[in-house]
């Protein structure tokens, strides 16, 4: 029985490229399809050259923060396209949206110099007293991003397949040999 949950584990594991996750590899978002507008309009746009998805989309001040962060989100992540949950127009969450103003700030707080407006926190915005970010901002840096379709021609890499090598080639074989056959 060990054996079994262990390989079954393993399987969903390297199936899932959960271990991609661990990475700040802008490529590990597109482990799910649902990304494809925002890692295509990323990757046109100004932050591309500067900045990865994790240094805005997960807490950057300590690595147990990040991880934990990472994990929670992966888990609900995880839970929302397993029982096809997710929405056609991909929206931020409370907890992605304070960190996201968050990593603004420690990103872009010695552009402004001594204004303050640029180090307003969630709560602050959330209580009335300042903008978010994003308010003025609003296409940096994906750009208009709408739904699955806003950028149906961006190029975006390809999921990579799951399988072993070896098994593929056994099935393109064998699904040849069947196809012969059947003619």
């Amino acid at each position: 029985m060990l054996g079994i949950l262990v390989g079954t584990a393993a399987s969903v594991l390297h199936i899932s490229n959960a271990t991609s996750y661990l990475s700040d590899e802008p490529e590990a978002c597109m482990n799910c399809h649902i990304m494809a507008p925002q890692y295509a309009t990323w990757q046109r746009g100004s932050h591309a050259k500067v900045a990865t998805c994790n240094d805005c989309h997960v807490p950057n001040d300590n690595y147990l923060r990040k991880y934990l962060f990472k994990a929670k989100d992966g888990a609900r992540h995880g839970y929302m396209f397993t029982f096809r949950l997710e929405p056609q127009v991909i929206q931020v969450h409370e907890p992605g949206m304070r960190v996201i103003q968050e990593n603004c700030i420690r990103c872009h707080e010695n552009l402004l110099g001594d204004t303050n407006h640029l180090a307003i926190s969630f709560d602050d915005a959330e209580a009335g007293n300042g903008t978010l970010c994003w308010d003025c901002h609003r296409q940096t840096p994906h750009g208009r991003v709408n739904s699955l379709s806003s950028v149906p021609h961006a190029r975006v890499p390809q999921l990579s397949d799951p399988l072993p090598k070896w098994l593929s080639q056994e099935l393109k074989e064998k699904q040849s040999i069947e196809f012969k056959n059947q003619e």
